[in-house]
């Protein structure tokens, strides 16, 4: 039987919030052949992008397991990290995983995109069109604790990846999302809310385009890690829960882009 890595909270409207890299915890005979320390392992998750998801109050699917076990937002052939060069350089495994280890990971892989599959069709029939929030961060602060962050001018607040849509098509709705989520009024001042310039979007997006060319628009959502300090973890609460009220505030408008003939 094939294990169920994500928790799903069904509901009604046209917006699904996806989380698919904010879980942390490992299968044991993955834990188990895994050398890479929790800490490293945290930074290079997306933890509270399920805390996100949920925000929304939008029918939701929030993955449960690190992606050190299986990257849902990979392709499946670089689903299963298995060199350091797949994963930011990092040594994840005592030894190769074997193909058993693999094989049940993409078990897990191929079971979460059968349950999206159904997901997304039944919110097709029920709205016709519909979006999906694809909740993702991104860390800027590689040279660690005391170095210098990126540039933000290369590394916006919020990078809004397109690059697997047919933009033309889903015009009128991103630049909805773009103009909603920039005027919301966040502490210290607006977000800078920017479209491809660190990230495009990856398997997740690329996927839902493919299967729902006509029907389908995936976001994918990357926050810099701006609201967290990357090397302990630690959040600042006020400022994700106004994360979490930024993108909540984007549905009304979304919803309404998706109900235009």
């Amino acid at each position: 039987m094939t294990d169920v890595i994500w928790q799903q909270q069904n509901g009604s409207g046209p917006v699904v919030a996806v989380a698919n890299h904010g879980g942390h915890e490992l299968r044991a005979d993955v834990a188990e052949l895994m050398i890479l320390s929790e800490a490293d392992r945290l930074r290079e998750e997306d933890p509270f992008t399920d805390d996100w998801a949920r925000a929304t109050g939008c029918p939701r699917i929030t993955a449960t397991r690190s992606r050190f076990e299986v990257d849902l937002n990979r392709p499946p052939e670089n689903a299963v990290y298995r060199t350091p060069d797949q994963c930011w350089g990092l040594n994840v495994w005592r030894s190769l995983p074997s193909d058993e280890l693999v094989e049940r990971s993409m078990a897990q892989y191929r079971a979460y995109y059968d349950n999206l599959r159904e997901v997304l069709t039944a919110v097709e029939r029920e709205h016709g069109r519909f979006c999906v929030y694809d909740i993702h961060s991104y860390n800027h602060m590689r040279d660690g604790p005391s170095g210098a962050p990126a540039d933000p001018e290369g590394n916006p607040q919020v990078n809004i990846g397109t690059g697997t849509m047919d933009r033309a098509r889903w015009a009128r709705l991103v630049d909805r999302f773009l103009t909603d989520l920039a005027a919301f009024d966040f502490p210290g001042g607006r977000l800078d809310v920017r479209e491809n310039v660190k990230f495009y979007g990856l398997q997740l997006p690329r996927w839902v385009h493919e299967t729902f060319p006509e029907t389908g628009c995936v976001l994918a959502i990357e926050f810099k890690k701006f609201f967290m300090d990357e090397w302990t973890g630690e959040p600042d609460r006020e400022l994700l829960d106004a994360i979490g009220a930024a993108i909540r505030s984007t549905v009304a408008g979304v919803t309404e882009e998706l109900g235009r003939a």
